[in-house]
């Protein structure tokens, strides 16, 4: 057996959230590289999994496309019962979806507030914990949380992604802390910025963008495939 086949996920399962472009859409594609057959979901994800199904499907994985509002609890619930129905074994889980709503502090309405809350960090809880309880009882499992730069900072006029961020560095903790000894890992990628549609209106201030390249030794911004 080489290095390359210890790392070969072919036979497993992965579940990806928010797949449909940007940073889920690169993981998505990587496990599928690596030999996972995928699960994705995603708000804007149609029947057909668009772009993202015919690039999986390329690399000769299978793909199983869902659509859910995160935002919405009773849609998430039903996914759950989706994935519960059509799927005996999850082996992979990746909680990827997200979304930001900018304001400053002073003026953040709490529609902002409630939403990104409900899916940054609610709905992750409540995947993790209904995926994750399968994995406990089958002995084994992967599950990897996407933090953020702003798990560690409190960004500018973001206050409720910062705190969602922050709490899904300490919930990956808290369920590690759990499932370590029961074979299941939980671990967080915390990437900086990316050019993805999250980091566009940043990219789109000049001043701000700026101020944002100083500060990173290896410039321009990171890209979510290597080539």
């Amino acid at each position: 057996m080489t290095i390359l086949d210890q790392f070969s996920l072919k036979g497993k399962v992965a579940l990806v959230t928010g797949c449909s472009r940007g940073i889920g859409k690169a993981m998505a594609l990587a496990l599928a590289e690596a030999g996972a057959d995928i699960i994705g979901v995603a708000n804007s994800m149609n029947a057909e999994g668009s772009a993202v199904a015919e690039e999986i499907a390329a690399l000769g994985r299978r793909f199983f496309p869902y659509q859910c509002d995160f935002s919405v609890r009773a849609e998430l619930y039903d996914f759950i019962e989706a994935v519960r129905r059509d799927f005996p074994v999850v082996d992979i889980l990746v909680n990827n979806a997200g979304t930001i709503l900018r304001a400053p502090a002073a003026e953040h309405p709490d529609d902002y507030w409630d939403k990104v809350i409900e899916i940054n960090q609610n709905a992750q809880f409540i995947l993790t914990r209904e995926i994750g309880k399968r994995m406990v009882g089958q002995g084994s499992g992967k599950i990897i949380f996407t933090a953020s730069l702003l798990t560690f900072q409190g960004g500018i006029n973001v206050p409720g992604y910062a705190a969602s961020k922050g709490a899904i560095g300490s919930l990956t903790k808290a369920f590690a802390n759990e499932w370590a000894g029961k074979g299941v890992n939980v671990n967080a990628i915390a990437p900086g910025y990316i050019a993805t549609e999250n980091t566009a209106a940043l990219r789109a201030d000049e001043k701000r963008s700026q101020s944002i390249l100083d500060r990173i030794p290896c410039r321009p911004l990171g890209r979510t495939r290597r080539f």
